[in-house]
């Protein structure tokens, strides 16, 4: 790589497996059109930020949203307004901001995407504090149920996988000039992967005259596809099931260990296209990745739950647009399946998906992302303002509250905080006008 070739900073969360996913089908996709004249990185800014408990954002996510997910919808609630989420960005920003920059200098972007909304506003308050000189886009991962977060009128775009998410933004201050619609960033291969339903099922290994059904929970292995596979594995004894468990070990030992006639169980894996390819049924959890991956794939899907709030609206787009099934409890796996699997139903849910989606969200994004790269970085003037004694003083005493959604209670005085110099920004640094 030589000092002039672009580079893209991908600021992601590893909260889950989507928002590292979707940087990563982006990631390819440049590579795809431009080969080695972009350089990419791919950054876990939440963990990077070395503030306590934002920094095991990734830990803390697989707890609540297996263990304690009341607790990780309470705090989508408190947190789903823009005031709210300005004043604790502001908060989180006082302890991590010379960690953001050191990133930030590391890399030295010309252009940074955030593919997860708590990142947005970190990386907008260091571009002002610093006048760094990089263009900054968001790409929403989130098809239906927004949380405020996604909404940073500081990005030049923000880059929407549906006509939901596009309404959504809209509602929640997005400029209308700044909102561009595309497709869900799922890796090129999907698009990519022409093999048959035979062709792919030999390459497996599975068997090829037996119905299929694709069960998978996510990257954790969360929601109760033990029981599922059970349920179904007596119910249809003749349809083949591929159980995908992630990286739950434990489930994947258990369900080995039964040794089911016609199931073929996987741990982590890396060949989901291939997996998809062999499939007639996907049978998945709400998580716009995987979901979107099987659209993609034009395969019917069965959802089984929605893990926190920001999914529950993934039920509504399948539902709404007849792409597949809901079912809501374990019990009701079983007539679900039969309801999709009869003639008529399935093929007129096949015949829907041919157009549902579209196949190339991420290159969409990509020959965006490639046109900001075209484009100088925007000369702002104004720096941030930083909480003021006073409220650094409630921050201490553990008494700093958040405001309520219309009327914010916290308040900064007129104190500036003098943040520390970083060396070299100043080669790196906008111009002032």
């Amino acid at each position: 790589m030589t000092q002039s070739t672009p580079r893209i900073l991908f600021a992601i969360s590893d909260t889950g497996g989507g928002h590292r996913s979707g940087a990563v089908a982006i990631k390819a996709a440049v590579e795809q059109l431009m080969g080695a004249d972009v350089e990419c990185h791919v950054v876990d800014m939440l963990a990077s930020t070395g503030v306590p408990l934002v920094r095991n954002a990734p830990e803390l996510y697989n707890e609540l949203s297996t263990r304690w997910l009341p607790a990780f919808d309470l705090f989508f609630q408190l947190t789903d307004g823009r005031r709210r989420m300005d004043a604790l960005t502001q908060v989180v920003y006082l302890g991590a901001h010379r960690n953001i920059v050191r990133v930030l200098e590391e890399v030295r972007p010309n252009l940074v995407v955030s593919v997860h909304p708590l990142v947005n506003r970190l990386i907008a308050n260091a571009r002002r504090t610093y006048r760094l000189s990089f263009r900054f886009v968001t790409v929403v991962t989130d098809l239906v149920s927004l949380h405020a977060s996604w909404a940073d009128p500081e990005a030049e775009l923000c880059l929407a996988p549906t006509a939901e998410a596009y309404e959504r933004l809209l509602r929640q201050g997005m400029d209308e000039s700044k909102v561009v619609r595309t497709g869900f960033p799922v890796h090129p291969k999907f698009a990519n992967q022409t093999a048959s339903r035979e062709e792919a099922r030999a390459r497996i290994g599975v068997r090829q005259d037996l119905f299929t059904i694709l069960l998978t929970s996510g990257g954790v292995g969360s929601g109760n596809m033990g029981q599922l596979v059970l349920d179904l594995s007596a119910a249809y004894p003749d349809v083949q099931l591929l159980a995908v468990t992630g990286r739950n070990a434990a489930l994947r030992s258990q369900l080995e260990a039964l040794d089911l006639p016609n199931v073929r169980v996987y741990g982590f894996v890396t060949n989901m296209d291939e997996l998809m390819a062999a499939s007639d049924i996907v049978v998945t959890k709400a998580g716009p990745g995987t979901l979107m991956e099987a659209l993609v794939m034009r395969r019917p899907v069965i959802v089984t739950q929605a893990v926190g709030m920001q999914e529950r609206g993934n039920i509504d787009f399948v539902l709404n647009h007849e792409l597949g099934l809901f079912c809501p409890t374990v019990d009701r796996i079983v007539p679900t399946v039969a309801e999709l699997m009869q003639p008529e139903t399935y093929a007129a849910t096949v015949a829907r998906l041919a157009d549902a989606v579209p196949r190339d969200g991420a290159e969409q994004i990509a020959r965006i992302l490639l046109e900001q790269l075209q484009l100088e970085p925007p000369v702002r003037t104004r720096r941030l303002r930083l909480p003021g004694i006073a409220a650094l003083r409630r921050l201490s005493s553990g008494r700093l509250r958040l405001p309520p959604a219309r009327r914010p209670q916290l308040r900064f005085s007129s104190y500036r905080l003098k943040l520390p110099r970083v060396s070299g920004l100043s080669r790196w640094r906008r111009p002032r006008r």
